[in-house]
């Protein structure tokens, strides 16, 4: 008999980091390169990922991401995730970056960037495992929820187009 979960709440999968960008983060054009903020994405996601679905969650796919602003050296860069949708297996995760400028003192933080990733909870063997279903909070989250569902649907679309497309190529060409 497969194990039930029960739902979780979205605020449950909510994660915040922060950190300081320094000089070995920068490119050549004196900016905050951009792997160096993926990767900060990636982080952040892979533990909201962990912490709905109860263990280890690997990424299967960076859906979108968005650079809004430059970041530069100095800037305390906050990176905030939350699960935004689940499959059986797979979630989608939603990231902002926001940036505090070390030179300026403002109000709010500097929105930087956005992403959606999608993970896989994984078991210790590697394979797919059962995650719980989300269960958004607010209308806020069911925005979320829904615009995950159509960035799946696109997925899945443009993954068939694809395979469509190749098998006529090879097709023709055979």
């Amino acid at each position: 008999m497969e194990e039930q979960h029960p739902g979780r709440p979205t605020t449950l999968s909510r994660v915040t980091l922060s950190r300081i960008m320094t000089a070995v983060d920068v490119n050549l054009y004196g900016t905050v390169h951009g792997g160096v903020l993926m990767k900060f994405v990636d982080d952040v996601a892979g533990a909201a990922a962990a912490r709905h679905s109860g263990g280890t969650a690997v990424t299967a796919a960076i859906d979108e991401i968005v650079f809004l602003e430059p970041v530069r050296v100095g800037d305390l860069v906050h990176a905030y995730a939350q699960i935004n949708w689940t499959g059986s297996t797979s979630m989608e995760v939603g990231v902002k970056l926001a940036a505090e400028r070390w030179d300026e003192v403002g109000p709010e933080p500097l929105p930087v960037a956005t992403a959606y990733l999608v993970f896989v909870a994984v078991d210790a063997a590697g394979n797919p495992r059962r995650v719980p279903p989300v269960l958004p909070a607010d209308d806020e989250d069911k925005r979320r929820f829904t615009e995950a569902m159509i960035r799946r649907d696109h997925r899945l679309a443009r993954r068939a187009a694809i395979q469509r497309a190749r098998a006529e190529h090879q097709s023709a060409a055979g």
